[in-house]
């Protein structure tokens, strides 16, 4: 063979040991790939079934809060908004917090009626958003249009309220849609309403939730927190100040108030005027609690938040998300 034959050859060798190790590592690199997938699910898959497995814990301390006293719930036991840490197997943890889910403006109750005869927009309701939304800072101009938005999105006609908005004005955008005609499901719906920004829903979103009913909001005065006053004060417009409800607040039983009219009767709302609908919405038993949980297994990170149903035992979770929930005002510990 030519001299210059065999340095082609081993030219054509060293392409070939060079294209092999190529492969070679692009194959290795896959299957380190693959292997790290297969752990980060791995890890994933068993923080979701802790996550499962602290909910169906955190439903037993509500069932059980619940027995301890069917009249009222209150602060006892330090158990609104208390973390718990719950070590796991292999250096993970799971951290799940139970709060009060009914002390906040439920944005369906700007609606009346159900899903099946039809809603139709409540003019109590709408107040208390306006109210809320004032108290929170916004203008009375942006408060209104926003309320109206949302009674025109969850009632059953598509005829638009004065500062409302029906399908025709979302039909517009880009890209067009048409109102949800039903519940709120989520809080963040109301993003879309014409007048939301990012800062007005910042603002309002940790006193804002979605229950799953038209009810207007059950407030539970014996769990109702000092930075929560204005969720009373909202109840009618005028009629009360927040400081007002912080210094009942501050007078409140150890043992909470037994009813509604115990609360009423304090002397700090002795010159009030409230309809007989707002004095009603007051409560002193908690029927809706928000789970918020946080597991890590390994390099993995899962959230879930859910809804306790409370009005009847057992307690049952009637929504759940695997997200952080933006209305958490504190977060958990890391």
């Amino acid at each position: 063979m030519k001299r210059s034959e065999r340095g082609a050859a081993l030219l054509a060798v060293l392409i070939l040991v060079a294209i092999t190790g190529a492969i070679a590592a692009a194959a290795l690199e896959k299957l380190r790939l693959s292997r790290a997938v297969s752990a980060n699910v791995a890890s994933l898959d068993q923080a979701r079934f802790a996550a499962l497995g602290a909910e169906q814990l955190a439903v037993l301390i509500v069932d059980d809060l619940i027995t301890q006293d069917r009249a009222r719930t209150t602060l006892t036991g330090n158990w609104n908004g208390a973390t718990r840490t719950i070590p796991m197997p292999g250096g993970g943890l799971i951290e799940a917090r139970v709060r009060d889910g009914g002390n906040c403006f439920n944005i369906n109750s700007v609606v009346q009626g159900d899903v099946r005869s039809g809603l139709s927009r409540r003019p109590s309701g709408v107040g208390q958003f306006v109210t809320l939304m004032r108290l929170a800072g916004i203008s009375p101009a942006e408060a209104t249009r926003i309320a109206e938005g949302a009674a025109d999105w969850a009632d059953s006609d598509v005829v638009a309220t004065p500062g409302g908005a029906e399908d025709q004005a979302y039909g517009q955008g880009a890209p067009p849609f048409l109102t949800g005609n039903t519940l709120f499901a989520e809080v963040s719906e109301l993003r879309v309403l014409p007048g939301m920004t990012p800062a007005i829903y910042a603002r309002i979103r940790p006193h804002i939730c979605a229950l799953p009913v038209s009810d207007l909001s059950p407030i539970n005065v014996n769990t109702l927190l000092p930075h929560q006053a204005l969720l009373v004060a909202m109840l009618s417009p005028g009629a009360l100040s927040e400081e007002q409800v912080r210094r009942v607040l501050a007078s409140r039983p150890a043992a909470g108030w037994a009813n509604n009219v115990e609360f009423w009767r304090n002397g700090g709302f002795a010159d009030a005027s409230l309809p007989l609908d707002a004095q009603q919405q007051v409560r002193v038993r908690t029927d809706w609690f928000a789970l918020d949980i946080r597991s890590i297994s390994g390099d993995s990170e899962h959230y879930e938040t859910a809804l306790v149903d409370a009005r009847l035992q057992p307690a049952k979770i009637v929504r759940r998300r695997w997200e952080r929930d933006g209305a958490d005002a504190v977060p958990m510990a890391r």
